[in-house]
């Protein structure tokens, strides 16, 4: 063989060596519009995605809102404002200081208004709650339902004490200026401090009569230590235990209990 045969023999073997080698051609390209509408889906998932953790993390805050706020409103809606008033200002005409302790007068105070409240709160469920529970009515209908109980509780205490004036405080200018304005006009955004304001009247007027009697006491004691000559001895130490013996004897605890239950009504 010559050497330019030898020469052609070895680019051929040379050729089909390299072509062996070679990868497979490819498969053909994905179109354009599919990988699209790919990335169009993948963006949207996302999107809906972000949307629903947003409104779950606005619900959670809101319900983490409500429940703060409740049990202050709870407690304006309720008897318990008149109720813890009154104990507080007959500790302090007993000039017992911290005793009995605010846990005891506070616990009495949610007794005592579990008690008032029993007839608003059977109201309420049997309106509202119970309706709701089964899926008869909806969370919005359901709040209107339960709302009627406790309105009629507030206006018929505000009725009571004669202070309907301290609606027209909280009420706008429009329906203030109306000549006939019935209890159903009035908001329940106005008729809440209405009442938290009713309350504290009432409670400060029960309390004026719960001081009066120890009061005597106090001045008895003081006018005896002066005639005595005995100034530098506190009248409130020596006052404390008759005006103790005072309302052991006439069963003060039942009195003032019985009078704040049956002040309403």
């Amino acid at each position: 063989m010559t050497r330019r045969g030898l020469i052609t023999a070895g680019v051929l073997a040379a050729v089909s060596a390299i072509a062996a080698a070679a990868p497979a051609p490819a498969s053909a390209p994905a179109k354009p519009g599919a990988a699209d509408a790919v990335i169009a889906q993948i963006e949207q998932s996302a999107a809906k995605t972000d949307a629903a953790q947003g409104g779950s993390y606005l619900k959670l805050i809101a319900t983490i809102t409500v429940l703060s706020v409740a049990p202050a409103i709870l407690v304006m809606v309720t008897s318990f404002t008149r109720v813890a008033v009154v104990l507080g200002l007959l500790r302090q005409a007993l000039a017992t200081h911290q005793l009995p302790p605010n846990q005891v007068l506070f616990g009495l105070a949610l007794l005592v208004t579990a008690v008032v409240m029993a007839p608003v709160y059977r109201d309420v469920h049997a309106a509202a709650v119970g309706p709701y529970l089964e899926g008869k009515l909806a969370a919005g209908d359901a709040v209107r339902a339960g709302e009627k109980p406790v309105r009629e509780f507030m206006i018929r205490q505000i009725r009571g004490g004669q202070n309907e004036a301290d609606v027209y405080l909280f009420l706008d200018e429009q329906l203030a200026a109306r000549e006939k304005l019935t209890w159903q006009d009035v908001p329940t955004t106005a008729l809440i401090p209405a009442f938290v304001v009713s309350e504290l009247k009432i409670a400060f007027l029960m309390g004026f009569r719960i001081f009066l009697p120890f009061l005597v006491i106090d001045m008895l004691v003081a006018s005896v230590l002066v005639s005595m000559g005995m100034l530098m001895l506190p009248p409130v130490l020596v006052s404390l235990p008759f005006k103790l013996l005072l309302f052991v004897l006439a069963d003060g605890w039942h009195l003032v209990v019985g009078t704040l239950m049956t002040s309403f009504g």
